[in-house]
């Protein structure tokens, strides 16, 4: 009999096997890094390592099980309404983490209601938020979020834009085993109104067209901090990709008060909730 293949082998992708959400996780998610980042973030405000998180729009929930591996005291709590997409985390992401398993709550819940317990961190990576339209949606997100944290709690976006954004192209990234495409198909500048697809290619020429597709509006960064404020949000950073010997995008984050222009620039927006004032409610709970 011939050797088998080892258990940890990557597939060989076809339009057949394709498997769209472990294709995403390679081609588009830096979990251990963004692990890093909100630590670094949490800490500059408050002077300690943050524990407890929830992950808004988590999809697979790739986040979460990152973030629970990262220290044995840590929990995670993902959001989202696509209940085949959590169900495909849990087994995939969160059932093979071992006694790290019962530390990650996966919740079919809109990031629209605030939830109970609080958190030190949500985050909303991948620019979900950017589903929501209007300014009034999102405020109402911002305000939920904030109902939902601890006092000194901190609210983590990212974010994407630039000229290059407005424009219509295809993208093609080659990767281990398969193509990944970002495709931008329509930009209204009346709207911001942004529509975008991700698609696969692979090694057979067989192809997965529209494996995800985003219906967004393509927020400023300004009006994003802005309608934080609004939510009752402090301190509002901006962590702005740096560059490379090259001249290319470094994948790495410092944060800034003032920048140059960029054609296609990516970031990340910090916001904390301001801390417990004597003898509220809040400040009895931080006491916990």
């Amino acid at each position: 009999m011939p050797p088998k293949k080892p258990s940890n082998a990557r597939p060989v992708w076809t339009r057949r096997n394709a498997d769209r959400h472990a294709l995403y996780q390679q081609s588009v998610q830096s979990p251990s890094y963004e692990v890093l980042l909100l630590s670094r973030i949490f800490e500059r405000h408050t002077g300690r390592a943050p524990l407890v998180l929830r992950e808004d729009f988590c999809g697979t929930a790739l986040l979460c099980a990152e973030w629970v591996k990262s220290k044995k005291e840590r929990t995670a709590t993902g959001l989202d309404i696509d209940v085949p997409t959590l169900d495909w985390g849990r087994e995939k992401n969160v059932a093979t983490l071992g006694n790290a398993t019962e530390r990650v709550t996966l919740l079919d819940q809109n990031v629209l209601k605030k939830t109970a317990p609080t958190f030190e961190v949500i985050c909303a990576f991948n620019y979900s938020y950017s589903t929501f339209k209007t300014r009034a949606l999102l405020r109402s997100y911002f305000e939920a979020a904030y109902a939902s944290l601890k006092p000194e709690g901190v609210l983590v976006l990212d974010g994407f834009g630039g000229w290059d954004a407005q424009k219509t192209c295809r993208e093609p990234r080659k990767l281990k085993g398969f193509t990944y495409v970002w495709e931008q198909a329509a930009f209204d500048p009346t709207t911001s109104d942004f529509l975008a697809h991700i698609h696969f290619e692979f090694p057979d020429g067989t192809k997965l067209n529209k494996a995800f597709t985003y219906d967004w509006r393509l927020w400023s960064i300004q009006e994003l901090r802005e309608l934080m404020m609004e939510a009752g949000f402090v301190d509002i950073d901006v962590y702005w990709e740096g560059v490379d010997e090259k001249g290319d995008a470094s994948g790495t984050f410092e944060r800034v008060t003032k920048t140059t222009n960029d054609p296609a620039w990516n970031m990340y927006l910090a916001g904390k909730k301001s801390p417990a004032l004597a003898g509220t409610k809040d400040a009895k709970r931080a006491r916990k």
